[in-house]
């Protein structure tokens, strides 16, 4: 999974570079071309539609405009004009042969040019935004050209509100068609990844299945609406407008409450998130009264286009604006509590909703004659930190599966262990009795017959055969210990005083084999447990690193101390020590480093320390030696 979230990074990146570049391209081919930034206006009730040159020119009732006033003083007021005529003188030049009109409002268009209908219109969709390629070059080669240009709408925005570009249709070619190119590039990127996680989603849990579905709708309705709303289609492909203008509103009704309800997964467990959910159901009820007007304004016969206009227009854009503040609100005050995927979510949403917002309301300030161009490089960052988070959520549920897989290891190491434990201690009760008798029975008779025996072969045979009956006594002991290790006496123990008898007893042994034991441990350590068991315990671990010096300069360290009301004590010697694999193997029954060893002694030292509430912790390194720290709670109080 996580390749593939490389691969959306790696594509988003691609789609950035393209969509920067393009308009880079655009700029330059804009200075190859001149412009006409002045024109004259006049307004009319209605467009004949058998009206001439001759008659526009003589009749009319021309005032000086251009895009900065397309309605300067003396003219109509622009709210209440309905028709209007504009008179556009082209540059005697040779090489112009093509105009671009951009910005051109109206949703019906009538353009006459040389004494012939150049163009014309209708919208019945109720668009009124126009961008046109015209030629221009008159048939019997006249310098001086004008351009009578009518446009009509049932709406506020009427008349030309960019500057007209002329020059040679090649030249022009390029830049009409690079003009929009961007945004379709982008908004077809967007789709792309979109169809890509709807595809990798079936193979989802049930975990991440809600996030992953719900991003990937909102990255498919961000593409929708940024290829619907770039004139690039309606340029193109304008027969089919109706449907482009429906899907980009269809779009917009799913993205807000999907959007919403993404944000209300990412912080589903952080405090106010009932706040977000409000605002999603809130948004859900909305757009379904909006997809609501929309079939009913298709499917009846009586118009409801202003009432349309108004719900999923205006009010739906002072509804975004509403929630989108409260969105950054709520990630900034997330972001400020250290979350980071609410830093991450705050820096890319702060990006979109600040474009978004602003936009917004210039578009409304305007009158509705901006259009929206910085809202899809926000959107853009915005997608790349939703990923970013999601990854990081995948990225997390990946983390919290292998410590789950390692804990249920270490679980199942355990139960087996207790496991053993359990049949081990059945069968040192039921059997370790039983076998002990008529092996001191056996043992009398050999001392018996040692006592008749003389120094012969017989009696070494003897010898070695007590012995042997001693060793397996040992064991059965063992076998008993491990079985019942709590059944003495629970008092409170000096540490100190318990160590000063270990030492005592284990000093010959440890000189024998050349080497030296140090303890250290303070008098006012205590501990609860039996005196015998606890002693057996730490002779076990101290004869265990007794037998595992390499050479006369063997050391055994024992230390203790108290801290936060646990005793721990620590024995390090410098024996030939452990690998990784036998240290996780200690406490196994049968097994043991030693020739002759069972590991019973271990495993009874084990259980002793259990009963006592403690643990035991070891560290090796393979020739370097070996450290235990038992840690038990302190019985001072």
């Amino acid at each position: 999974m996580k390749y593939f979230l490389k691969s959306f990074i790696i594509l988003l990146v691609i789609v950035i570079m393209g969509a920067v570049i393009l308009p880079a391209l655009d700029l330059t081919a804009h200075k190859q071309a001149a412009q006409i930034n002045s024109w004259k206006v006049w307004k009319v009730n209605s467009l004949k539609p058998d009206i001439t040159e001759q008659e526009l020119e003589n009749s009319g009732e021309w005032i000086q405009a251009d895009a900065l006033n397309p309605y300067p003083p003396g003219s109509t007021d622009p709210n209440k004009t309905n028709s209007l005529w504009i008179r556009l003188s082209l540059p005697a030049d040779p090489s112009n042969t093509a105009v671009i009109l951009r910005q051109l409002y109206g949703e019906r268009v009538k353009i006459i040019y040389d004494n012939k209908v150049l163009y014309s219109g209708n919208h019945l969709s109720g668009r009124d935004t126009n961008n046109l390629l015209l030629p221009v070059k008159p048939e019997d080669g006249a310098g001086l050209q004008t351009l009578y240009i009518g446009v009509a709408s049932n709406g506020d925005r009427l008349g030309l509100n960019e500057n007209v570009l002329i020059g040679g249709f090649d030249s022009l070619l390029v830049i009409f068609v690079k003009k929009d190119l961007s945004d379709f590039i982008l908004g077809s990127s967007f789709v792309f990844i979109a169809v890509i996680m709807l595809l990798c989603a079936l193979f989802l849990t049930e975990g991440n299945f809600k996030s992953w579905l719900s991003l990937a709708i909102v990255i498919l309705c961000i593409g929708v609406i940024i290829i619907t709303y770039s004139p690039f289609l309606y340029n193109f492909y304008s027969r089919y407008e109706a449907f482009y203008y429906n899907l980009f509103d269809a779009a917009l009704f799913i993205f807000v409450p999907v959007f919403i309800f993404y944000v209300e997964q990412i912080f589903d467990k952080e405090k106010y998130v009932i706040l977000i959910r409000v605002c999603r159901i809130f948004q859900t009820i909305f757009s379904v009264i909006c997809f609501g007007l929309l079939l009913l304004d298709h499917l009846t016969a009586s118009s409801i286009g202003d009432l349309y206009d108004q719900v999923t227009g205006t009010l739906l854009g002072y509804v975004m604006i509403a929630q989108l503040l409260i969105l950054v609100i709520y990630a900034v005050i997330n972001a400020l509590k250290g979350n980071r995927e609410g830093l991450i979510f705050t820096i890319g949403f702060a990006i979109f909703a600040v474009t978004g917002i602003t936009e917004l309301i210039l578009y409304y300030a305007s009158g509705e004659d901006y259009r929206l161009v910085l809202w899809k490089w926000g959107t853009l960052c915005f997608v790349i930190s939703l990923i970013i988070i999601l990854g990081r959520r995948f990225a997390r549920n990946h983390e919290q599966v292998v410590e789950y897989s390692r804990k249920l290891e270490m679980f199942n190491n355990e139960l087996q262990r207790s496991e053993k434990m359990e049949i081990i201690s059945v069968l040192a009760a039921s059997v370790a009795h039983e076998v002990r008798n008529p092996l001191q029975v056996t043992r009398g008779f050999i001392q018996l017959l040692l006592e008749k025996e003389q120094q012969t072969q017989e009696r070494v045979y003897l010898d070695l055969a007590l012995e042997e009956l001693d060793r397996a006594s040992g064991i059965i002991t063992d076998f008993l210990t491990f079985a019942k290790p709590e059944g003495s006496k629970i008092k409170k123990l000096n540490v100190s005083e318990e160590f000063r008898h270990i030492e005592g007893i284990l000093k010959p042994m440890v000189h024998l084999v050349g080497g030296k034991i140090e303890v250290s441990i303070p008098e006012s350590i205590h501990v609860m447990g039996s005196s015998s068991k606890f002693k057996q315990a730490c002779v076990n671990m101290i004869k265990n690193s007794i037998e595992s010096f390499r050479s006369v300069e063997g050391e055994i360290k024992v230390w203790a101390y108290e801290l936060q009301d646990q005793v721990f004590i620590h024995i390090r010697d410098n024996g030939e020590g452990m690998t990784e694999e036998e240290l996780g193997r200690l406490g196994e029954p049968y097994f043991s480093n030693k020739t002759k060893g069972t590991g019973l002694g271990l495993m009874v030292t084990f259980r002793i320390i259990e009963a006592m509430q403690g643990s035991i912790h070891f560290t090796s390194e393979k020739g370097k030696g070996t450290e235990a720290v038992l840690r038990f709670p302190s019985g001072k109080n």
